[in-house]
C-alpha cells in the first residue's frame, strides 16, 4: 500500500502548517477547511481507519488525541464558545485519507444534522 498524503505530512515529505506535535500526535490545519478553524488531528501510526481500533490497544493514543484537541482548541481561541470534533470512516462515512484523523472544527455555529 502506498504512503497516504498523512504519512509523507509525518514524514516532513510534503509541508504543512503543523499547529501541534507531540512523540505520537501530529496536527495541522485542512488545506480545504469547512470551518474557520479546521485542524486534523493523526496519530503518527498508521491505522487505517476506526474499524481497525481497540480500545484496550488504543485508548491511551484517543486520549492523547481528545488532550491534543483541547490543548489546540485553546490556541485557537475556541474552546469556551465550543468546537465540533469528528472521526470519519469508511467511503460512506466521509473518509477521504485512510490514515486515522479527527477533525477539529469551530469558529463558526455547528448545525445539526451534520451532512
Amino acid at each position: 500500500m502506498a504512503d497516504t498524503i498523512f504519512k509523507k505530512i509525518i514524514n516532513k515529505e510534503i509541508p504543512a502548517e503543523i499547529v501541534f506535535e507531540s512523540d505520537s500526535i501530529l496536527a495541522f490545519r485542512d488545506i480545504n477547511p469547512k470551518a474557520p478553524t479546521h485542524i486534523l488531528i493523526i496519530p503518527k501510526i498508521e491505522i487505517p481507519t476506526v474499524r481497525e481500533l481497540s480500545g484496550k490497544e488504543h485508548g491511551p493514543l484517543l486520549g492523547e488525541m481528545i488532550d491534543a484537541a483541547n490543548i489546540i482548541a485553546k490556541q485557537e481561541g475556541i474552546s469556551e464558545d465550543g468546537f465540533r470534533l469528528v472521526i470519519n470512516c469508511g467511503e460512506k462515512g466521509g473518509q477521504e485519507v485512510y490514515h486515522l484523523h479527527m477533525h477539529l472544527l469551530g469558529g463558526r455555529q455547528m448545525t445539526w444534522p451534520a451532512g
